[in-house]
């Protein structure tokens, strides 16, 4: 019965995927320590509260607490998945990590290009100093837990490029929307940065870092193809009628069939 099973799973599997997945081995695994560090980071806002704790929005004012939500529930479906060997599950996790890994790599990296040229930028004042590890938990292993369940337990992406452009700027100003709901309430912003900037200038911002999500959707399409390769042009010929049928390119999706 369990050769079966795993018969069963290698057929349903994308010819690109390199890893078995859903699976109760290494994929539950990887997805296990990810989900472990992502409570981590939780629990720290928790454990060491500061003045955002309280007020309207919580943490989720940050675009980090955001993406690491939604990284939190990719890797839990995807675990999940495993537990289960959900099809459905696992369809369903490859969706959101069109969104979730482009995302955490867009926050990777804004947060140390921004901390590079001047760490006031995105650290309040009022924050407490916050340790490397628990800083690498924040704004490094979700993208690099995002893209190693992409790039080997998961189908290749295919979203397009403009497609790709539609999804990156609705979540990009649809934050700055969520942001400037907060600042009528709360009177501050959650990082620093807004608060130099005029309204022209965060609009540029917001432009800027949905184009750069963007590119990451894009990056990460080639990355998978140069990890695992690319399908090939199929040239299917019929002699039926006469006719002959142009090459098909095969592709997967995101729902991993």
């Amino acid at each position: 019965m369990a050769a079966d099973d795993v018969a069963r799973q290698l057929l349903n599997q994308h010819p690109l995927q390199r890893w078995p997945s859903p699976s109760r081995g290494l994929s539950a695994f990887l997805h296990s320590l990810a989900l472990a560090s992502f409570i981590y980071s939780f629990d720290y806002l928790v454990r060491y509260p500061n003045p955002i704790n309280d007020s309207y929005g919580w943490h989720l004012q940050f675009l980090t607490i955001i993406g690491l939500a939604l990284a939190t529930a990719t890797v839990t479906i995807g675990l999940l998945a495993d537990l289960t060997l959900s099809r459905t599950l696992f369809a369903v996790k490859n969706i959101l990590s069109v969104a979730s890994a482009p995302l955490a790599c867009l926050i990777s990296l804004l947060y140390w290009g921004l901390r590079a040229i001047d760490h006031s930028l995105v650290l309040p004042d009022w924050a407490p100093p916050i340790s490397l590890h628990s800083d690498l938990s924040f704004h490094a292993v979700p993208a690099f837990s995002l893209i190693v369940d992409l790039l080997f337990l998961s189908p290749p992406y295919t979203i397009a490029f403009l497609p790709a452009l539609g999804l990156s700027a609705t979540i990009a100003f649809g934050y700055w929307w969520w942001v400037e709901q907060c600042y009528r309430v709360n009177h501050f912003y959650p990082y620093p940065l807004f608060e130099i900037l005029s309204t022209p200038q965060r609009v540029g911002l917001f432009a800027f870092a949905a184009l750069l999500m963007t590119i990451s959707t894009v990056t990460l399409r080639w990355m998978y193809a140069q990890v695992n390769g690319q399908e090939m042009k199929i040239g299917l010929h019929s002699k039926s009628n006469g006719s002959t049928r142009k090459p098909k390119e095969q592709s997967g999706n995101v729902n991993g069939k």
